[in-house]
Parts: structure tokens; sequence; C-alpha cells
């Protein structure tokens, strides 16, 4: 055989082998193969990275956690975690619950209590064509709105003479992002907070009507958790207008202060209730209305305008010895945007059930 048949024999590849492209021709290349190889370059790539020493992944998080105290810089400790499970479950053991540090770095943050010291700052954009609510993480302490981190939305929607509020963590409102619910009754006087979170023990179960509610489509049906009313929020009777302002009781399901950080998807135990209500306004001669001090945070007289604190004697499970602390303040800004600060013991969830109750008129109490 000639020279230059037996190398071409020997270059020939064998039937194993992938078919490589020809000059001038069309490449064909074995799908199978390439899925095959794709798969083994992803899990390689994964494993590049969670096979870093634990030392070593603990300093490099530790590291972008010091780094980046306030949104938007505390997105590179979120880009972290969603590396892979191994870097994600090392920055679940990193991050610390707002109550300690003061922030909002992942979802459970937002159904955590918040900090003691200083109130997180929010605001809450209103739709009126749509009947929506956003709430946005104020990202600038000097600026009462601007660019926010998006937290939470709500949908209000009309079941008769009742009120219903759907609150999401996502913006669109898409089905099987939901995460609590609020509803009135036929008065919208006294509103029911709903949370859905795994049952604990001892936990307040729904009525029927919640049940048939969770039974259709508005919540994910393959997702195992159950609704819990935490909270109730109601309006005192004001047919004659003699009372003043509005007169708000709350009374929500909170965990008490034990020095652990609470994660409502980890922790099974009962919390307990906390009694608020609205802090009364003053008459001013002056300016002939009702005064509060908000401290700057709201610049137009409005209704819907409330600080809530704790009665005297009952804060103490929760750390608060000072009954005229604001626990929640809300009020108006512009149009169609308000401010909303809370702290411990309320979450970013409570918060907001209670801010939205605020909305719509109420011919009883007014």
């Amino acid at each position: 055989m000639p020279p230059w048949r037996r190398a071409s024999a020997a270059a020939a590849p064998s039937s194993e082998e992938p078919a490589r492209p020809l000059a001038g021709g069309n490449a064909r290349v074995s799908p199978e193969l390439s899925a095959e190889r794709d798969v083994e370059g992803q899990e390689g790539e994964e494993w590049r990275w969670s096979a870093l020493v634990p030392e070593l992944l603990a300093d490099i998080l530790r590291r972008v956690d010091a780094g980046a105290e306030r949104w938007p810089g505390r997105r590179d400790f979120v880009v972290c975690a969603c590396v892979c499970r191994r870097w994600r479950e090392a920055a679940l053991a990193l991050v610390r619950p707002p109550r300690l540090c003061g922030g909002i770095t992942f979802l459970a943050s937002l159904k955590q209590p918040g900090p003691r010291d200083a109130p997180i700052q929010c605001f809450i954009k209103r739709n009126k064509k749509k009947s929506t609510f956003h709430l946005y993480l104020s990202l600038t302490q000097a600026a009462l709105t601007g660019q926010g981190k998006f937290l939470l939305a709500a949908r209000r929607n009309r079941c008769g003479l009742r009120m219903e509020y759907i609150i999401s963590i996502r913006d669109d409102l898409s089905h099987g992002s939901y995460v609590g619910k609020l509803k009135s009754d036929f008065t919208r006087t006294k509103f029911t907070i709903y949370d859905q979170q795994p049952q604990y023990e001892g936990a307040k179960l729904p009525t029927s009507r919640c049940r048939r509610w969770l039974a259709s489509k508005q919540i994910n049906p393959l997702v195992s958790t159950g609704i819990v009313d935490t909270g109730v929020v109601s309006y005192e009777y004001n047919l004659l207008k003699s009372r003043g302002p509005r007169r708000i009781h709350c009374s929500v399901q909170c965990p008490a202060d034990d020095g652990t950080a609470i994660d409502p998807e980890e922790a099974n135990q009962p919390s307990t209730p906390l009694v608020l209500y609205n802090k009364l306004p003053r008459w001013h001669e002056h300016l002939q209305c009702w005064c509060l001090n908000f401290h700057g945070r709201v610049l137009v007289a409005s209704v819907k305008n409330f600080q809530l604190i704790a009665p005297a004697g009952t804060g103490e499970p929760w750390g608060l010895q000072d009954d005229e602390m604001v626990i929640l303040q809300f009020g108006k800004i512009e149009d169609d945007v308000f401010t909303m600060d809370y702290r411990q013991p309320l979450s970013a969830f409570q918060a907001f059930a209670i801010c939205l109750t605020s909305f719509g008129s109420k011919l009883a109490c007014e």
C-alpha cells in the first residue's frame, strides 16, 4: 500500500468517535454527545467552586458581607449565595437577621423582626388604576423615595362590601408567589392578616372560606404550606365624627426576643400576641388641625397618617422599655407615595399588611 494511503487510513476516524467537520462542507455534531459534554462542563464548573476549603470560603463571604451593609452594595453578597449550594449554605450561616444587622438580605428577612435601635425606612407606591401597592426599601437615608429596592407587592380586590389584599414577593403578582393575605369585614373597619407559612403547634386554624381560598388556583398547590391567622387590625367606630382622627388597635403574633434569629421557614414555634394602638395626635390651635411629630418623614397631612406604639408594660417580652417608642410609622409624602418605617418586633410583611389597612374609605370611623 502506498505511504499516502497508509497515512490516510491511519488518520481516518473510527466509528466510535464523532465526525469532524470537512473543509468546504457542513459539519455534523452528535446532539447526545454535546449535551453530555455540557452537563459534564456544568458539573465540573460547580465542583470547581464548591471544592474550596471551608475556611477560605467563609473568609471570602465574610469579606463580601463586611464590604456592603446596605443595598445596592448588598447585591454582591446575594450573588455569592447563588454560585452553588455550598456557597448558599455558607452564606445563610453567615448572614445576620435584620434584628442584629439592621438590613434586609434574603426573602426570609421579610418575615423576621426588624432592628430595635433604628427603624428600617421604606416607602410604598400606590397605583390607583390597577389597585396595586409596591413596597420598596429606601437606599439612602437623606431622600424619602428615589430609587429603592423592591420588597413586596399587593393587589386590592373587591369582594362585595369586603376588601381583600393579596401580598406577593414579585412585582407582577404572578401566581405561586403569594406570601400572605389581608381581608376586611363588610364595614371595612376590621382586617385579618393571614400569613402563608408552615403550621406550628397551637396556631389558630383558618376559617372554612380561607380553606376554600387555599384550594383555589391563587396559591401554587405544589407548595406544601399553610395559611395562619397572625393578626387583627381594627378601627374604632366614629359615626358622629366626635372622637377626632382614626383610632387603631392591632393584635399581631410576634416572636419574643430570646436572643436568637427567627426564620419562618425553619422555626416552628408559637408566637406571642403584641398589642399596639395609634399614638393620639394633639390639636394645634394655630394650624387648626391634628398634628403628630413624624421627624421629617411625612410631608402631607392625611387621615391615613399614623404612628403605632405599645401600651405601657406590654413590650417587655420584646425588650421595649419605652412605651412612647414608635414601632410603626406611616405617612403621606406625595399623591401616591407613602413612607413606612418599622422596627422590632414587627417584620416587613406585618408592617406592610398593617399599612394596607389604612387605604380605602371607612365611612364608619371618619
